[in-house]
């Protein structure tokens, strides 16, 4: 029998593509997000009739019954318990509401009728692992019969150079189980997902990037000199023939994008020390080397300084990049990821930076259904 999946917080549609290549090869009956741009790129590339935009929190559990699902799939908001949010409130943030909406009253009415979903998969910013909604989710959930696994993984253990670590939590209902895992190991938190090899190569970046363009087109992704006379050092600097770049965020898309236009604070200064990697085409030069140049001729009173950085050739990853790295599209593959043609740049890079990595939950699902067909 087809899975019948509900994705919540469906963002530009990554758990929906994950569940689709993955072995249930389905798609989700319906998908629910409040983000206006984010739904009409997931209109666009999966169909309207499957989106609904709706505040999340005002769902109710008759509302739902008449989709019968058995899966859902969660990608809640991450800004209440990231580690880049010195300011962070976990469960008292406004923009946890509809989670705990969800899990303190949308699924224990679906359990008093029976209607309660099989299978569950949650993602969410490594540091939701030490949160008081952590806590709450798996207490609820145990309560009304799951078993629950939660991982820590990174893509780079499934061979793709980005080493975004995210907390997944799988919730399945008794008597059903997780393959590999003794109920003894519930309650700890894996970092491997039971069968998945552990010396998976991983990739080399040039295999994700753009082909060189002629006509000038990659001049919007070369990153402003007021940026790199400033900040260039804080930069995690990386190269075509590397295996790996930095966590991918909202926060360090926005600075690429508007840093010619905003004033820097302290707040900002810490997105930049842990913002995505900057990409050095020219691998023929030092990068230390030619950025102590830099710095030299900067304190000498150089004006033009930061012309002595243009060989390196530095530059912000391109959308269509990101789109690779985190496996909307493959890299040989004809079918493209589309991007209405009203959707700036500037959003592109936050819907990417909000999306889930495609391969990594993909796994998880396999994983999920493991010894249940």
């Amino acid at each position: 029998m087809p899975v019948r999946a509900i994705e919540f917080y469906s963002g530009i549609g990554g758990l929906h593509l994950a569940l689709r290549q993955s072995r249930a090869a389905c798609s989700p009956v319906k998908a629910f997000d409040w983000d206006q741009t984010a739904c009409q790129v997931y209109a666009a590339n999966y169909g309207a009739e499957i989106i609904n935009r709706i505040d999340i929190s005002t769902l109710c559990a008759v509302g739902l019954l008449h989709l019968h699902a058995d899966m859902w799939l969660l990608s809640p908001s991450c800004q209440p318990y990231t580690v880049l949010n010195p300011a962070a409130r976990g469960e008292a943030d406004p923009r946890a509401k509809s989670f705990l909406h969800l899990i303190d009253h949308i699924l224990p009415d679906l359990a008093a009728q029976d209607s309660q979903p099989r299978y569950m998969l949650i993602e969410n910013v490594a540091g939701f692992q030490d949160s008081m909604t952590r806590r709450r989710l798996v207490d609820t959930l145990q309560r009304l019969g799951y078993v629950v696994a939660e991982f820590l993984l990174t893509p780079v253990q499934l061979g793709i150079p980005n080493s975004r670590l995210r907390y997944y939590l799988l919730a399945k209902l008794s008597p059903l189980h997780f393959s590999g895992l003794h109920e003894s190991h519930f309650d700890r938190i894996h970092e491997t997902i039971p069968g998945t090899a552990l010396d998976i190569p991983v990739h080399l970046l040039h295999e994700y990037l753009d082909p060189a363009h002629e006509d000038g087109n990659s001049l919007r992704h070369n990153i402003p000199d007021r940026v790199l006379s400033k900040w260039g050092r804080l930069f995690d600097i990386v190269l075509p023939s590397g295996q790996r770049t930095c966590c991918f965020t909202r926060g360090s898309f926005t600075l690429a994008l508007t840093v010619s236009f905003t004033n820097f604070t302290l707040g900002y200064t810490r997105v930049v020390e842990r913002a995505g990697s900057i990409l050095q085409l020219n691998e023929d030069l030092d990068t230390t080397e030619v950025f102590d140049r830099f710095l030299e001729a900067r304190s000498r009173g150089d004006d033009d300084a930061v012309r002595i950085l243009d060989q390196l050739h530095l530059r912000y990853f391109t959308p269509s990049e990101l789109l690779k790295i985190f496996r909307f599209e493959e890299q040989e593959s004809s079918q493209h990821f589309l991007w209405p043609p009203n959707i700036s740049i500037k959003s592109q890079y936050r819907l990417i930076g909000n999306s889930v990595n495609v391969e990594v939950v993909r796994h998880l699902i396999d994983y999920l259904f493991d010894g249940d067909e």
